[in-house]
């Protein structure tokens, strides 16, 4: 069970840079066809497709330590990461209440529970 939560943490971040591919597509392709260098600083809708598919990779880094944690027994840092994205989502979920923010607010409670080896 605890490594279905870690590589559910890296398989979010997957599912957040696809989505922000197809999602943002055309903007990201208008940037990849001026040159990509410094070309995300307008329209607004470039800034936010390139954070949208950063915060994916991040994720994926979240994940990847997760798994590290999981594999090493490593359970203070696996809480640490839990704790990160239980904060993050809190957050996230407060700005943007109807966003996939939730999911990370579920996660990331089960992500500490197992951290303390109630599973």
């Amino acid at each position: 069970m605890i490594n279905i939560l870690a590589w559910s943490l890296f398989a979010l971040g997957i599912g957040h840079i696809i989505y922000g591919l197809v999602k943002f597509r055309e903007p990201i392709t208008e940037a990849v066809a001026e040159g990509f260098v410094n070309k995300f600083k307008s329209p607004e809708v470039r800034r936010t497709a390139l954070w949208f598919l950063m915060f994916g990779f991040l994720l994926m880094f979240a994940g990847n330590t997760a798994i590290h944690a999981v594999t090493n027994a490593d359970l203070p840092l696996l809480r640490l990461v839990g704790f990160y994205l239980f904060a993050t989502s809190l957050v996230g979920l407060a700005a943007l209440p109807k966003s996939p923010f939730l999911v990370g607010a579920i996660l990331s409670p089960l992500l500490i529970a197992a951290s303390y080896g109630l599973f």
